[in-house]
């Protein structure tokens, strides 16, 4: 009786070492990677070349940099919080992948086993949006236990922030809720097949979306939080060694989640347009489904790429600006976007 029970909890006990080790923590150095190249590209540089081929061992050799640093940590700082605060932003990082479908599913014998941990959540995309509302946690206490000024200011920038900008992001996704008509991510992704990607229906909802991506992931133009002329380094400006190589971890995981969910809300997913009509394959073929986490992939990463593309070529906001946009032309857009969607569904009946 509890056999195919310990059997499904075995099997995503080994997913979820597999999206650690296999997807999160490579991802993430390669992110770290292709950034440096393509920043060199973008300012006519060479960028990392001597660690290895091509410079390819260069996060190793980063890592074990951070791992052979001290660990300081103020005298005056509240230690419980201080080594607590990057663990909680890595973990909630790293909890959003675990309903992000990287493909449908494979046919393994009688085995029906699915591309992702937790496939049948029929609330992932709550799920999502509640994880990513509380990831502000790990740097507002960052900020706040390492008792400086500087890394204060920090960590409340970056709470106000995420809070502006989460709003515009949860309102911005309920056009596709409506023409997909499900909170479950794979249902999302199988609602967009035969080229029916939302990006096409939702265009406003999408451009919206990864504005606020980029804000939710302090990345530029939007890294007020760290912003290094004002605040040294914002609410890592008392982290050191591996501490703050969790927080630089974590800031990749997110990128790597941001630009899975616009693939997933936007871009079909894993969906493969009109392949598997022409090669003549069915749902649970291998090839098939080693051609979904191909396509999702490198779905991905054309939006990694974009993200690193926008760091290197916009200037940072004022923190006015920041707030402005968030408020008084995401928020009104996002709303606007679900009423002109509601009155096209209304009238297409």
């Amino acid at each position: 009786m509890y056999a195919p029970l310990i059997e499904e909890t075995l099997i995503a006990a080994i997913k979820v070492v597999i999206l650690l080790f296999g997807v999160v923590l490579p991802g993430a150095s390669a992110c770290v990677y292709f950034e440096r190249k393509i920043s060199a590209w973008i300012q006519q540089r060479i960028g990392p070349n001597r660690v290895g081929p091509l410079g390819l061992l260069q996060p190793i050799a980063d890592v074990v940099k951070l791992l052979l640093k001290e660990d300081i940590v103020p005298a005056a700082a509240d230690k419980k919080f201080h080594f607590l605060a990057p663990l909680i932003s890595i973990t909630i990082a790293v909890a959003v992948f675990a309903v992000i479908p990287f493909g449908n599913y494979v046919l393994i014998g009688n085995t029906y086993t699915y591309l992702s941990i937790a496939p049948h959540l029929n609330v992932s995309v709550l799920y999502v949006l509640a994880l990513t509302s509380i990831g502000v946690y790990g740097i507002t206490l960052a900020g706040w236990s390492s008792n400086n000024k500087y890394s204060l200011l920090g960590g409340l920038r970056s709470a106000s922030q995420m809070i502006s900008y989460e709003l515009s992001m949860g309102l911005s996704l309920i056009g596709v809720l409506m023409i997909g008509g499900s909170l479950n991510l794979n249902e999302l992704v199988i609602a967009q097949s035969g080229l029916k990607w939302n990006v096409f229906y939702q265009p406003l909802g999408f451009l919206i979306f990864m504005i606020a991506s980029y804000a939710e992931t302090n990345r530029s133009p939007f890294d007020l939080p760290e912003a290094e002329p004002e605040l040294v380094g914002g609410y890592h400006t008392e982290y050191s060694g591996m501490k703050f190589g969790i927080f630089f971890l974590a800031e990749y995981a997110n990128m790597i989640a941001a630009s899975a969910m616009m693939v997933t809300f936007f871009f079909g997913g894993w969906q493969v347009p009109f392949l598997p009509e022409i090669l003549g394959l069915h749902d649970g073929d291998l090839l098939l489904g080693l051609l979904q986490l191909g396509a999702f992939t490198a779905k991905v990463a054309v939006f990694l790429f974009i993200f690193i593309w926008v760091r290197w070529s916009l200037p940072r906001f004022r923190y006015d600006q920041l707030m402005n946009l968030g408020w008084k032309v995401l928020l009104p857009l996002a709303l606007l976007n679900i009423a002109v969607t509601g009155t096209v569904m209304f009238f297409l009946k």
